[in-house]
């Protein structure tokens, strides 16, 4: 049904479908739809609401002034180069400092073997174009990042979600959720995995367990992907050892620049198998040709001139600060029957809510008072996550974030109260998962 406009064109009118191309579109471009995160931004960013909900970067405590000098250096010396295309596997002395970077985590590797992209999320659509057939199966844990999930849907993968508790994804659940699809004949291309203070949750990955997890996935022949831009952001000790350290033939390890320069760079990479690699850069060039050669300069720059180990201290101590604010204060504040985990590093505590509660229900009350979080559902493909939400402490003051606790527990306890004689009861767990068995979709 449609209507003249005032210029005689016609116009879809009210309950009709407005998006003249659905059909049009590919069969993957129905899993193509706004994150839960990305939804919020335009709440979030309002001055009067506390936002507890995106995951950004502190980059104010860069010393802006240096980077500005730097960048101004970079094309007065160098221009004709840093304004030009670039490799499709990425300037070769970057990839030389990248391999410097990730021998913190106990990485030894060639710059050969190493591609450079646009931020690590482009790495992770690129591993998902090379490997995925619709309907192909990845493994992720039980809540994972809301990125991923997006690219998955994207190329029609089933994603399966394993269960994890405080140390990280549970081996034993990793082992018989293989054993399970291998019974249904389900193809497993891969396991995705955060293992150091993980997107939404917060935790890390125990040391023994990423020896079983390795072993697992070996002996099921299922590539790992290792995401890992947080890993040099721990509050205590030296970086946890990575997964790619002790597999360099399992493993694909993406890393990233993001939390520890700055974001706008958007300059990632993948550390690949030679065969992978080679795909990789296939995929890259098909892609974008090439990325950008200025950014990569740039932070090319910053690595060898800037005391780069210091601003990572940096940051970690300015994290650690806001993570004490945020725990205290949750201490403090939130009513019974609220959980929550305790990160060791990284941006995100993941909330559990008292029985009976919707995280998502609860948000529309959460913005009127002026806080905003992330609902759990957005970091599950299925359900799941219903009375989890992330809580992100990586951007606000620590005021704001106590005052955005306080607020939040308000929220809470208000909903309790109304809800009270609603009792919905729940056999999920802490992380919003259920235990893996024969129904897995």
């Amino acid at each position: 049904m449609t209507e003249e406009t005032d210029h005689g064109r016609t116009a879809a009118a009210h309950g009709s479908r407005i998006d003249n191309y659905v059909d049009r579109y590919a069969a993957r471009a129905t899993g193509m739809v706004a994150s839960e995160v990305r939804a919020l931004f335009a709440v979030a960013s309002r001055p009067e609401v506390v936002s507890l909900a995106g995951g950004m970067p502190y980059v104010t405590a860069l010393p802006l002034d240096v980077v500005g000098e730097l960048v101004a250096d970079l094309v007065a010396r160098r221009g004709p180069v840093a304004l030009q295309y670039g490799s499709g596997q990425g300037d070769p002395h970057l990839r030389e400092q990248i391999c410097e970077v990730m021998r913190l985590e106990g990485i030894e590797a060639g710059p050969d073997d190493v591609v450079v992209t646009v931020g690590s999320q482009q790495a992770l659509d690129l591993i998902t174009r090379i490997f995925i057939d619709p309907g192909d199966v990845v493994l992720a844990e039980g809540p994972s990042y809301v990125g991923a999930l997006g690219t998955f849907a994207a190329y029609q993968a089933s994603v399966v979600h394993v269960p994890m508790d405080e140390d990280g994804l549970i081996p034993s659940a990793l082992e018989e959720t293989l054993t399970t699809l291998a019974r249904m004949g389900r193809r497993v291309k891969f396991l995705y995995t955060i293992p150091n203070f993980q997107n939404p949750a917060g935790v890390t990955l125990a040391a023994e367990r990423r020896r079983q997890v390795l072993e697992i996935c070996q002996r099921a022949g299922v590539l790992v992907v290792e995401d890992n831009p947080y890993g040099l952001l721990g509050f205590d000790g030296e970086p946890m050892r990575a997964l790619r350290a002790d597999d360099p033939d399992g493993v694909v390890y993406l890393g990233s620049f993001s939390k520890t320069l700055a974001p706008g760079f958007r300059v990632g990479w993948a550390l690949a198998p030679h065969a992978i690699r080679d795909k990789l850069v296939l995929a890259m060039e098909s892609a974008v040709l090439s990325h950008s050669t200025f950014s990569q300069l740039a932070v090319g720059q910053y690595l060898a001139t800037q005391p780069w180990r210091e601003q990572i201290k940096s940051f970690r101590e300015l994290y650690r600060e806001r993570r004490d604010a945020m725990l205290s204060s949750l201490e403090a504040l939130m009513p019974p029957g609220c959980a929550w985990t305790r990160p060791a590093g990284g941006f995100f505590v993941w909330m559990t809510v008292p029985e009976g509660l919707d995280s998502k229900a609860i948000l529309p009350r959460a913005v009127a008072e002026r806080v905003a979080f992330v609902p759990g559902t957005g970091f599950f493909s299925d359900s799941q996550g219903a009375r989890q939400m992330r809580l992100s402490y990586c951007y606000p003051q620590p005021d704001r974030i106590r005052e955005g606790v306080r607020r939040l527990a308000g929220v809470i306890e208000q909903e309790m109260e109304l809800r009270a004689t609603f009792g919905t009861g729940s056999a999920r767990d802490h992380f919003g998962v259920d235990t893996p068995g024969p129904d897995l979709a």
